[in-house]
């Protein structure tokens, strides 16, 4: 029960945000694009990246295609916004269960809640769409079983992270790491297996970072090393020292991940292990995306969240000091009641209020423009525009089509004006046609080619 009514709120908070053409990144058309490649049986690209770009050569996500066959039947971003909506409830199971198998029925309803509610999910859900919803189930069961002892099956639910994005190798080699350090004292032959597979996982991971990625890659490399630590980096060089860069923000963000989820209890569990590589290479990244707690880089840290607290609580209830055992007592509800605070400031919100459910005049005025824009037409557009024409057209990013000029243009930027937007598309495409103005409104404007 408490899955399927946060599947409603996390598809109603993402899909209503759809519909008021307010998507926040071009995530969802470069995943929709992919999908729709998938769907049809072909090799997965995405224009957005390039034209004909392949994008096992960008993130290497092949899990994505579990998602085709939905999209077929129900062709659209709505498709892929419920299906992540579903796979983040889906975790709630996991976490639920394996907390009232610990501490009771009541405080594992309590830690279930506080993870469904979770900052890390609301950013993310809030995001539009990204592979990770596929990771943070797999986590949440991958951890329930460690819990229960059942240890090849905590294996086996990590083990296909490797195919969910190329960092997610090391978090499941964390998680093997974590099953031998807990089973190793009575089950040595387990422990080995473990270290084992964590060993397979590093390595599966290296060789996608090196090898599958870059042989997808027209540059033939990864593009994202970039975005580590550089020589010369404020604090140091190289990736170890960028992590004094951005330390006051790093912080902040550190206690999110550890005060309002875990009351700082979850230290006490060695699940916590299992955050560190997604913390490592955040913070060692020089690009400040990365060291916040928006976007959706949180979410796979949630459910590991939710179980080290359920570890550490069982653990503390036993403990020799009273103080402790009384703050283990009394530390699930607490958690639900700042998952719960926290949410009049985060996305769930916004399921409050009446205007989250109508589509609004500047919706309106971007259906009206969009429509100048033909079916199957070859289009530039930049972020509002994008998740409402990627099922109907061909869509490239602004100025991101190398050498092919496209027939439209849609476009929204209130600062615009006609002039100044055919303007700045004669200067993006020096060597296309002219353009002119097919439809605008509310800042909305849909260029056409001349010729088109």
């Amino acid at each position: 029960m408490l899955a399927a009514v946060f599947c409603a709120g996390y598809a109603a908070v993402s899909v209503t945000r759809w519909r008021r053409w307010e998507n926040r990144s071009w995530d969802l058309g470069i995943f929709e694009q992919v999908i729709s490649s998938y769907a049809r049986l072909e090799a997965p690209v995405s224009d957005l990246k390039g034209p004909g770009f392949p994008i096992l050569g960008d993130h290497f996500s092949p899990v994505t295609a579990l998602i085709a066959p939905f999209y077929r039947l129900f062709p659209g971003p709505v498709t892929l916004l419920v299906a992540q909506a579903a796979l983040f409830a889906l975790a709630v199971v996991p976490v639920t269960r394996a907390a009232a198998h610990l501490l009771g029925r009541a405080r594992g309803a309590a830690v279930g809640a506080a993870f469904g509610l979770s900052w890390g999910i609301q950013r993310a859900v809030d995001f539009d769409f990204h592979e990770i919803a596929f990771a943070v189930p797999l986590i949440a069961f991958a951890l329930e079983a460690v819990l229960r002892e059942r240890w090849r099956a905590a294996l086996c639910w990590a083990l296909p992270l490797l195919l969910v994005k190329e960092d997610l190798g090391l978090t499941a080699a964390a998680i093997a790491c974590v099953v031998a350090l807990r089973a190793g004292p009575a089950d040595p032959r387990t422990a080995r297996r473990a270290l084992a597979v964590a060993a397979v996982c590093v390595v599966g991971c290296a060789l996608t970072l090196t090898v599958v990625i870059p042989s997808f890659n027209a540059g033939g490399e990864y593009d994202y090393w970039s975005k580590l630590g550089e020589s010369g980096a404020e604090g140091g060089g190289g990736p170890f020292g960028a992590l004094f860069t951005g330390a006051e923000e790093k912080l902040r963000t550190l206690l999110w991940i550890l005060v309002p989820t875990t009351g700082l209890l979850a230290l006490r569990s060695p699940l916590l292990l299992v955050a560190l590589p997604t913390m490592g290479w955040r913070f060692v990244s020089q690009d400040p995306h990365y060291w916040s707690t928006d976007w959706h880089y949180s979410a796979v840290l949630m459910p590991v969240l939710a179980l080290a607290l359920t570890d550490a609580v069982a653990r503390g209830r036993s403990s020799s000091r009273p103080w402790l055992r009384g703050y283990a007592h009394h530390l699930p509800a607490a958690v639900l009641a700042a998952a719960l605070a926290l949410s009049t400031a985060l996305p769930a919100a916004d399921l409050t209020r009446a205007e989250t459910y109508r589509a609004g005049p500047l919706a309106a005025a971007g259906e009206r423009v969009m429509a100048a824009v033909p079916d199957g037409a070859e289009v530039a557009a930049n972020v509002r525009p994008i998740a409402h024409l990627t099922q109907r057209c061909r869509v490239f990013w602004i100025g991101g089509s190398g050498d092919l000029v496209p027939d439209w243009i849609a476009y929204y930027d209130p600062g615009h004006t006609a002039e100044s937007l055919t303007a700045y598309a004669a200067r993006l495409y020096p060597q296309g046609p002219r353009w002119t103005v097919a439809a605008q409104e509310s800042g909305f404007f849909v260029l056409r080619a001349e010729g088109a």
